[in-house]
């Protein structure tokens, strides 16, 4: 279309006037996932694992070779070999009231559940990429704080920020971009228009 209004004349193409706004999404209120936090509560979780690899190492007598760094590949072994324990000694797991879990049914369910948070901590952070943080109800919004209302309150709020050139009263460019200020924006956009 802009190639169309250029072509006609309606738009000289030596000039561009650039705004940009911030439009807040429509996603659920307390859906933030902040990097910063998952960061902190995925290098917990990373210790937890590597003491719980310890602690069943020496209770269960499982050869593991490690240098003091435990990886995915250990965590694996550590699980086939927990699992191949249950079967050669026999073990029912038990659920519910007043039934006592063994050690290895407690260790096994311990183990599942921080590989389970594992996993949900790594999909949060490729989610948000090189974002600080992100929508759980709209992936792509990020937080930013927005103008003030009538009350003077300035919030974060998921949103995007919107950018446009205008030429001859057109808009002739627009992008949508998920960073929070407009210094990151300028470039993308300029590259994007040529």
């Amino acid at each position: 279309m802009t190639e169309f209004l250029h072509y006609v004349g309606e738009i000289s193409g030596y000039a561009i006037f650039i705004d940009g706004t911030k439009i807040e999404a429509c996603v659920n209120k307390y859906t933030f996932v902040w990097r910063k936090s998952v960061t902190k509560s995925l290098e917990k979780l990373l210790v937890k694992l590597a003491n719980l690899v310890a602690s069943c190492k020496e209770l269960y007598r499982i050869k593991l070779i490690y240098n003091n760094k435990v990886t995915m590949k250990h965590i694996k072994k550590l699980r086939k070999k927990l699992y191949a324990l249950k079967h050669e000694e026999n073990i029912e797991f038990v659920h519910g009231t007043e039934k006592r879990k063994t050690p290895l049914q407690r260790s096994i369910e311990t183990l599942e559940e921080y590989l389970d948070k594992l996993k949900e901590y790594t999909q949060k952070l490729q989610i948000c990429g090189s974002r600080n943080s992100y929508s759980k109800t709209d992936n792509d919004a990020t937080f930013i704080r927005m103008k003030e209302d009538a009350m003077g309150n300035s919030q974060l709020k998921a949103g995007y920020n919107i950018q446009h050139g205008v030429d001859s009263e057109y808009i002739v460019w627009l992008t949508v971009s998920d960073q929070p200020t407009d210094t990151t924006t300028l470039i993308p956009f300029l590259k994007s228009m040529e």
